[in-house]
């Protein structure tokens, strides 16, 4: 299984960005997949996830401003972010749940600042 995680930037705030993350492998439509965030100097942090049936959850303090959504089609979970906050400045990660493991895509940079 491999995460393939794209769409960040540079974006100044209030601004939006919508992130993908692509995953190979037939395990995708069956599991959950998540993104989790990390600043400088903090711990990774969960945004947010969806499970393979369309139900989602995330974090409080993105609530409102970010959406998950998947594509089984495309085998793709997207991450819209709405009302960027400069202390949403993080390398953004997606994972995948399987039953022995979690496997991590690569980091995709998100610099909320004017």
């Amino acid at each position: 299984v491999q995460l393939q995680a794209s769409g960040g930037g540079l974006v100044q705030p209030g601004g939006s960005l919508r992130l993908s993350c692509v995953v190979s492998g037939s395990i995708f439509t069956i599991r959950p997949v998540g993104w989790y965030r990390q600043a400088p100097g903090k711990q990774r942090e969960f945004v947010a996830r969806i499970t393979s049936g369309g139900s989602a959850t995330s974090a409080d303090s993105v609530k409102g401003r970010f959406t998950i959504s998947r594509d089984n089609a495309k085998n793709t979970v997207y991450l819209q972010m709405n009302s960027l906050k400069p202390e949403d400045t993080a390398v953004y990660y997606c994972n995948l749940e399987s039953v022995s493991r979690v496997y991590w895509g690569q980091g995709t940079q998100v610099t909320v600042s004017s």
